[in-house]
């Protein structure tokens, strides 16, 4: 945002603003009335996070929506966007997912929780504009890596673990990388920045209570995401599945015709992106953490 020249930025930290706190939300937007709000702020996770703690997932998320999507209308906000997740649509969905497929089949059941809270977000954001006029926009964005990414083993998202796991394989030279499913299913990658570009785009050129879908139109295989993390560490090792671990969704792509058609398109390649990652990773502490 300061890189495209906005300065007036109202930044809280999770210290200085619970943003579960209804109270303490109602209060920031009575005080700060700010014009636009990318609320971007929610409980993720991978696999593991997601099966095992879905009541945190489902009411945390929840909390947050509310509050915030609640205090900017009540505060006055000209326009709030709001960021969903690829997760909200249907595990059998044709493919590349358009937005019409919302609610048209069953979830994935691995991330059921998180995805309907994120799609009790959309609705509230539609609910404001069709009862209020409220000029709330709800965007999809694919799966996402970037700076400062969770390398948590048990929270992480699968490419920061997989970035995580070859570097140490490495380090240690193990002779084989052992990783969860099949390597099957097929996921698309977003950098950070880019979906921080899409959605300033968005918020100067999409004025819809539809959501629409941010993504790169491209896909690739988790064991072929895999080679490539090897190849930007280094890694020399075997790479092995444990077909007894779930796979999660066997593809998800999303269809991004609409948001191409807006004249927005990404500029990181994926591997450039995964190399400036790993580059500047803290990863001395990956090290220390299996000496332990």
């Amino acid at each position: 945002m300061e890189r495209a020249g906005f300065g007036n930025l109202l930044l809280k930290s999770r210290t200085e603003l619970d943003l579960q706190n209804e109270a303490a939300v109602t209060a920031f937007f009575e005080k700060e009335q700010p014009e636009y709000v990318f609320l971007a702020a929610a409980k993720v996770g991978g696999i593991l996070a997601n099966s095992t703690q879905p009541v945190e997932f489902l009411t945390e998320n929840l909390r947050i929506q509310n509050n915030v999507i609640l205090g900017a209308h009540q505060g006055g906000a000209r326009k709030l966007l709001f960021l969903g997740s690829s997760c909200i649509y249907p595990k059998f969905a044709p493919q590349p997912i358009h937005e019409s497929s919302l609610l048209t089949g069953a979830l994935e059941p691995t991330n059921e929780a998180y995805a309907i809270a994120k799609i009790a977000g959309i609705t509230l954001c539609r609910s404001l504009a069709q009862e209020y006029g409220a000029n709330f926009l709800s965007v999809m964005p694919t799966n996402l890596y970037g700076p400062n990414d969770n390398f948590d083993l048990k929270t992480s998202h699968v490419l920061p673990a997989l970035i995580r796991k070859c570097h140490v394989a490495s380090v240690t030279k193990s002779p084989s990388l052992e990783l969860w499913g099949t390597g099957s299913p097929r996921r698309e990658f977003l950098h950070a920045d880019d979906l921080a570009e899409a959605c300033v785009f968005l918020m100067e050129n999409y004025d819809s209570p539809e959501i629409i879908n941010i993504g790169v139109g491209e896909d690739i295989s988790i064991l072929e995401l895999a080679r490539l993390v090897q190849s930007v560490v280094g890694y020399e090792g075997e790479i092995v599945f444990d077909a007894s671990k779930p796979d999660g969704t066997p593809r998800k792509l999303l269809d991004v015709s609409k948001l191409h058609g807006l004249g927005w398109r990404h500029r990181i390649s994926l591997e450039k992106g995964i190399t400036a990652v790993y580059q500047q990773a803290d990863k001395g502490a990956w090290v220390s953490a299996i000496r332990v």
